[in-house]
């Protein structure tokens, strides 16, 4: 797979690092001493983390190298890394591990949730906010464009992720290891300039794996394609703009 555009990431950044904030303001802890950022992508959620515990030790880590080049330049307070977080190991204790939009990237996530968890200290937080949005129009419009046309069914059949479990099953799983587990699901309606500007939102993330797995002759029609289903799907609103509707969960999971 092509690496990640951390440009193409970071032209709807403050829309993205919204959750970001809104994870790290119900994290209970004063002082952490050592706190890692998984999946830190270009940087915009460690400086959260930096502004908020100037003391600790930060490390913040993603398995995409452009990523981490960018993280590196952004965020030189911390220690950065190329690491996949499907298998990495704490080099130590941990007080906080935070993960902004992911695990929904990561294979048995839940497992990796529940390992992480007992790696860090007593009174220790882990963090985690994913999309939940493969059923919204926005990322159901590409399974459904690829099952439009035979040229493209077969291949891309797998290249949508799969949803999250319910929350009751993260909360099965979480419970028995954490003093405390707090779930909740925020839904985020972003004003974009129209279907275009949704589509570019998803170029970075979702539709990427559909596009790599196309020919570049093909990526202009099956974007139309697509971008025509978008315009349908998404109104706009008095002031000509769409509202990207954006459903997250989040956890926390106190040692």
């Amino acid at each position: 797979m092509a690496d990640w555009s951390p440009s193409t990431y970071l032209k709807f950044e403050d829309e993205r690092t919204r959750p970001a904030r809104d994870l790290l303001a119900q994290v209970r802890l004063a002082a952490p001493a050592r706190v890692v950022d998984l999946g830190c992508g270009p940087g915009n959620s460690t400086e959260l983390l930096l502004a908020r515990w100037p003391g600790a030790e930060v490390t913040a880590l993603d398995s995409s190298p452009a990523m981490v080049t960018e993280a590196a330049a952004r965020v030189p307070g911390a220690r950065v890394i190329e690491a996949d977080v499907a298998t990495w190991q704490p080099d130590g204790v941990y007080d906080v591990i935070y993960a902004n939009a992911t695990f929904q990237w990561v294979p048995d996530h839940l497992e990796v949730m529940a390992r992480l968890l007992g790696a860090l200290a007593p009174g220790g937080v882990l963090a985690v906010q994913m999309p939940d949005n493969v059923r919204e129009p926005s990322h159901a419009l590409m399974a459904e464009t690829a099952r439009a046309d035979e040229r493209w069914r077969v291949r891309l059949a797998e290249a949508q992720r799969p949803p999250l479990p319910s929350v009751t099953t993260y909360y099965d799983r979480l419970r028995p290891l954490a003093s405390r587990v707090d779930l909740w699901h925020t839904h985020y309606h972003h004003p974009l300039a129209g279907p275009a500007a949704i589509v570019e939102w998803v170029r970075a993330t979702g539709l990427r794996r559909f596009l790599e797995a196309l020919a570049p002759d093909e990526q202009p029609e099956f974007l139309a394609a697509y971008q025509a289903g978008i315009a349908a799907a998404y109104p706009p609103a008095a002031d000509g703009k769409v509202l990207l509707r954006f459903p997250r969960l989040f956890v926390i999971a106190e040692r």
